[in-house]
């Protein structure tokens, strides 16, 4: 216990001097915060392969470019993120550079990401540093060649990517707000239910008025509140389904919705869950658009 309190004590007071001597406020990454934001963020789903261990990465997801493979996010220092800086977590989040300064694939959300506060981004890597390390290196991807050099990324995010933070419309309500941060960005829902440019861009004018599918994939539902949607859903069923994956007919989710349910929605908060549904049901109402 007296080693204990030293070392609380011995922290403490590098905490003040630090902020004496630089004028700053630290503030320790929370993970069991960073927990709450992994799961809202969808992150399990996509980078934990079937019978793969939990976030070791390795997971197909086609696309109309080929068939990229997810990276290893547990904390091993060799094959995963367990030697990244919090500078490096977060500009791969905001920026979309790796810590090489490569530039990703949009096919890892960053252009929904980017949106995230840099306090929940390193709350997330809080939580994620907590997991067990797994070695296992990261696949390279499958493209069509026109796809497989990175350089003309610079040009695809200078048409469609936004850099920009999430800010709060004051016209709006909190729960609106809270909704619109949880879809727009930690959810990345319309990275998947926004419709896309032959270049692979979403098109923002028709945001979440879903998409076509693509190989075996079927098409993202329209998720606004237009006859071809959620014109029908109540409030309680949109709740509902984000809870247990039930639709108002008494069917379940199926496919790729299933796991965002079991991953993602399912653990959210009440509070959370309704926040999604009341930006959901405030959207611009859109025709389908498959």
């Amino acid at each position: 216990m007296r080693i204990a309190l030293r070392a609380n004590w011995h922290n403490y007071l590098l905490l003040y001097l630090s902020a004496f001597v630089f004028g700053t406020t630290v503030n320790a990454a929370d993970a069991g915060h960073g927990k709450y934001l992994t799961n809202a963020s969808g992150c399990v789903a996509c980078h934990t392969a079937e019978e793969g261990q939990p976030m070791a990465g390795g997971r197909p997801l086609e696309s109309p470019f080929g068939t990229f493979y997810t990276p290893n996010i547990t904390p091993d220092n060799e094959t995963g993120i367990g030697g990244w800086t919090d500078d490096e977590f977060v500009s791969a989040f905001q920026d979309g550079l790796s810590p090489e300064g490569e530039h990703y694939y949009p096919a890892f959300p960053y252009p929904s990401y980017t949106g995230m506060s840099r306090s929940d981004l390193l709350d997330i890597k809080a939580h994620l540093n907590s997991l067990k390390p797994v070695n296992a290196a990261n696949r390279e991807h499958d493209l069509v060649w026109y796809a497989s050099w990175r350089m003309p990324l610079v040009f695809w995010k200078w048409l469609y990517f936004d850099d920009a933070r999430f800010a709060i419309d004051s016209s709006q309500t909190e729960q609106w707000n809270r909704g619109a941060y949880l879809v727009r960005h930690l959810g990345h829902c319309g990275e998947c239910h926004t419709p896309r440019s032959w270049l692979g861009g979403t098109e923002s004018d028709l945001e979440l008025a879903g998409a076509p599918g693509f190989g075996d994939a079927k098409a993202a539902p329209n998720l606004t509140p237009h006859e071809d949607g959620l014109k029908d859903w109540r409030r309680a069923d949109l709740e509902l389904f984000f809870e247990i994956g039930m639709l108002p007919n008494g069917d379940f989710a199926g496919g790729e919705m299933s796991a965002v349910v079991d991953e993602n929605t399912a653990l959210l908060t009440d509070e959370d869950r309704a926040a999604i549904t009341e930006y959901l049901r405030q959207l611009k109402p859109l025709p389908k658009q498959y």
